[in-house]
């Protein structure tokens, strides 16, 4: 019988440190399962709070960018005020310039129309005193032959 005692003996130490190890892998599992959860835990939150400082500063970099891209429309608003003012009085400048000078070529125009319509008038009378005189000489010449 006694090695029967031995055989139970080494069996129920078998049995004991089976159920031992069970337990023990059984809690380090679970310690393990716990230390997962919390780690995942703890990423979810470290990566919810980098999404919102990033959402944060994404939505200041475009409301600076917004409104530097107002400033920079009022700016060129204003320029192409002020170089649509400059063209208009440099337009009406020169208006005014070709106005001066239409009235001057009119004046000149005139005035060289009236000389020219002088010299003509007194062409027409030399003309017509030449032609006076040539008809008085062939009078004279056609009365001297009939005598």
């Amino acid at each position: 019988m006694k090695p029967m005692k031995w055989v139970v003996m080494v069996v129920l130490t078998l049995m004991c440190a089976t159920l031992a190890v069970a337990q023990n892998a059984g809690a380090e599992m679970k310690d393990t399962a716990k230390t997962a959860t919390k780690d995942t835990e703890k990423g979810a939150k470290t990566a919810g709070k980098d999404t919102e400082h990033a959402a944060k500063k994404t939505a200041h970099t475009s409301e600076k960018m917004a409104k530097d891209t107002g400033k920079d429309t009022k700016v060129a608003a204003k320029d192409t005020e002020k170089g649509t003012k400059t063209v208009a009085k440099d337009t009406e400048k020169g208006a005014k310039a070709a106005e001066k000078d239409t009235e001057k070529g009119a004046k000149t125009a005139g005035k060289d129309t009236e000389k020219a319509a002088s010299k003509t008038g007194s062409s027409v009378k030399k003309g017509v005193k030449d032609v006076g005189h040539d008809v008085k000489k062939g009078t004279e010449k056609t009365a001297d032959s009939m005598k």
